[in-house]
């Protein structure tokens, strides 16, 4: 029987091992906003899952060591099919794509055969593979914008995005009906409460909220959007409703400035953390690092079809992707 993670690796230095390794196996180390601090410290890029993927492609780096959940590393592996990808624990999955099983989205697909598929990034390659564009929460207005009115669309996996789109452009895209875990834990009433609390302090929403928190925000947008509405906005304190690690990374710019993460339902407790992203722990990555396990493996034809509509998405709005990643020098 292996002995568990945290026993085996007792008394070592992991950030010391972490640097040694990635050196060793010439690795970049990616981190989403939603990552603990301390693996966001020592990350070569922090940002969202597109825009980290797309960084890791421009290096010369033979390993790819993602801190994000495994949707994320399977774009890792499509934009970089000749590198090796690690996720540090491949039960790190995500609630939207849980909520869209390919062979049931193809036969929506199928049932609808006059509506073309937008789908939200945050799904499997399998689900991309059916897809016509791979949308993003940068990217997903701009994308669209540029489709006639009288085209039927699917959007799909997370309905309140979709329902945050058809409501802003005055669509009515077919919705498939999963939920983001984290975002639908919110509770109005108690954001209601901390709103009263700090009169005046603007509310950042990821438009992954349902809308009866998104109609109280200030401010709408992707986790990059939201940092990069904290650096903007002229006031000292900000409500921020998304996954609360991204936090560090404001504290971090803005160390003058007040951030305050949204309640959930009792007003106190963790439910707005993702329990995906946490599955990440350094003594995981460590091992990845080490192991080089476990490894993203995708075939070639699925990969093929998967590209081909994110690349549809950058074709069509590659200027929004990632705007206010965070890179480390």
């Amino acid at each position: 029987m292996t002995a568990p993670v945290r026993e085996t690796l007792a008394g070592l230095d992991l950030r010391a091992e972490i640097d040694r390794l990635r050196k060793e196996r010439n690795a970049v180390i990616l981190a989403h906003y939603y990552q603990k601090p301390e693996i966001q410290d020592l990350a070569d890029f922090v940002g969202d899952s597109l825009e980290l993927s797309r960084k890791a492609a421009d290096t010369d780096a033979d390993v790819i060591a993602f801190c994000g959940v495994k949707f994320m590393a399977e774009t890792a592996k499509i934009l970089s099919p000749e590198k090796i990808v690690v996720l540090p624990d491949m039960d790190a999955g995500c609630s939207l794509e849980d909520s869209c099983p390919p062979e049931q989205f193809k036969r929506f697909r199928e049932a609808h055969p006059d509506h073309i598929a937008l789908t939200y990034i945050n799904c499997s390659a399998a689900v991309k593979a059916l897809s016509d564009v791979i949308v993003t929460s940068s990217s997903a207005e701009t994308i669209i914008s540029q489709i006639p009115a009288d085209q039927k669309i699917i959007f799909g996996p997370d309905r309140h995005l979709g329902g945050y789109l058809n409501r802003k452009f005055g669509r009515d895209m077919l919705l498939w009906p999963g939920v983001c875990i984290v975002h639908e834990a919110f509770s109005e009433t108690e954001l209601l409460k901390l709103k009263a609390q700090h009169p005046g302090a603007p509310v950042a929403a990821h438009p992954e909220c349902p809308a009866h928190i998104v109609d109280h925000a200030d401010y709408i947008g992707s986790t990059s959007g939201i940092l990069q509405f904290a650096k903007s906005f002229p006031g000292d304190t900000l409500i921020v409703a998304t996954e609360p690690h991204i936090i560090h990374q404001m504290e971090k710019a803005l160390p003058e400035k007040t951030f305050i993460g949204a309640p959930g339902a009792d007003g106190n407790c963790n439910c707005n953390i993702c329990p995906y992203m946490a599955l990440n722990t350094m003594e995981k990555l460590y091992v990845a690092l080490r192991d080089l396990q476990p490894r993203i493996e995708m075939d070639e034809e699925l990969r093929l079809g998967a590209k081909k509509s994110l690349d549809r998405m950058l074709e069509m709005a590659s200027g929004t992707v990632g705007k206010g990643d965070l890179g480390r020098a």
